[in-house]
């Protein structure tokens, strides 16, 4: 197996891609159900008649699943430590249902921690994309990575 990416791997401006992810109305449903059983969230003609003008992910699904996607790309390959915050989540967009999307995480600032050497802080924000283009999700938060050699 190949190394994992320490703190060092991520400088400041460093842009991630993350690979894609096809949302189903099987899934939309689900969730909803489960999570946040609104009616444009559940029912194609409620969703229709809705502000979202379809029927579309719940903006905590999308937000899972560009968590999901940022795991697939770099966390899991990564020394990653954990998280302590979101700064701040925008649905700028709906997800439909049926649409392919992707991502990217860009670092926007980096610090080694003063209280613990062998971790570094990372500010990130996190993109979610239809293949379109359209930017309809982004997260800022923070990822704790492990330095290599603190």
């Amino acid at each position: 197996m190949a190394s994992l990416l320490h703190y060092e791997d991520f400088p400041e401006g460093h842009v991630i891609p993350f690979g894609t992810y096809h949302l189903s109305k099987d899934e939309v449903i689900a969730f909803a159900r489960e999570w946040d059983p609104q009616p444009f969230h559940l029912d194609e003609d409620e969703a229709k008649r809705s502000v979202l003008g379809g029927l579309a992910a719940s903006g905590w699904q999308s937000s899972a699943i560009l968590v999901r996607l940022a795991v697939e790309a770099y966390a899991n390959k990564s020394a990653a430590m954990a998280s302590n915050s979101m700064e701040e989540g925008k649905w700028l967009k709906p997800v439909f249902a049926g649409e392919t999307l992707t991502g990217r995480a860009t670092v926007l600032s980096r610090r080694v921690s003063a209280k613990r050497p062998e971790m570094g802080v990372l500010k990130m924000k996190f993109e979610l994309l239809n293949m379109a283009g359209e930017l309809k999700v982004e997260i800022t938060g923070v990822q704790f990575m492990k330095v290599r050699n603190p």
